[in-house]
């Protein structure tokens, strides 16, 4: 009796054992599967993020650069001062700089959408106020209150037609996708045109 007691111990050890061998490798197997999807899904982000800063940089390559980090700002402004006043209109300074895709989308979107163009050309002069490690224009960024350290770039600063700051616009508020809405650009534009 000892002897049948014995063996269905032993083999009721053994099942138990060899259960619970099962399930410590079933638990590894998922934890191995689980750990290879983190790797995947790593990978995959990893993948995404170069393929969107290589977009962004062919994106970036193709379009106008009209930021000039050598322009003495501060002489240039001075000279649209002069001008907006012999023509009465409103001076627009975006803020930013060639190393910004998004302020090379806006200047690209406002040259090749007419109905902006036009706003633009009827109402203001445009003046790309550079600000780049080269040439931080710092003087000219204090004079109206460092508005690039608040909203980021590009940002927009109006001056009427005696240079006199009326108005600083972030560009976020203007955004719509990748890009920038036609309707909340030409809204901006419009609002802050000379009044006649």
């Amino acid at each position: 009796m000892i002897n049948v007691n014995l063996k269905i111990f032993a083999v009721a050890s053994l099942l138990i054992t060899s259960l619970a061998c099962s399930q410590k490798t079933e638990n590894v197997k998922v934890k191995e599967v689980a750990s290879d999807k983190t790797l995947l899904i790593e990978s995959d982000s990893t993948a995404i993020v170069e393929a969107r800063k290589k977009a962004a940089a062919e994106e970036k390559a193709k379009l106008p650069k009209p930021y000039n980090d050598k322009e003495n700002a501060e002489a240039k402004i001075a000279e649209l001062v002069k001008q907006a006043q012999a023509e009465n209109k409103n001076i627009i300074l975006q803020a930013g700089g060639n190393w910004c895709i998004w302020c090379l989308r806006f200047n690209q979107f406002v040259q090749t959408t007419p109905e902006l163009k036009n706003i633009v050309d009827e109402n203001y002069l445009y003046y790309h106020l550079n600000y780049s490690p080269e040439n931080k224009n710092e003087k000219v960024f204090a004079k109206y209150d460092n508005p690039g350290a608040k909203f980021g770039y590009p940002v927009f600063i109006v001056l009427d037609k005696n240079g006199k700051m009326i108005h600083t616009q972030d560009s976020s508020i203007l955004e719509e996708g990748k890009g920038y809405s036609l309707e909340k650009v030409k809204a901006f534009f419009t609002e802050w045109a000379p009044k006649s």
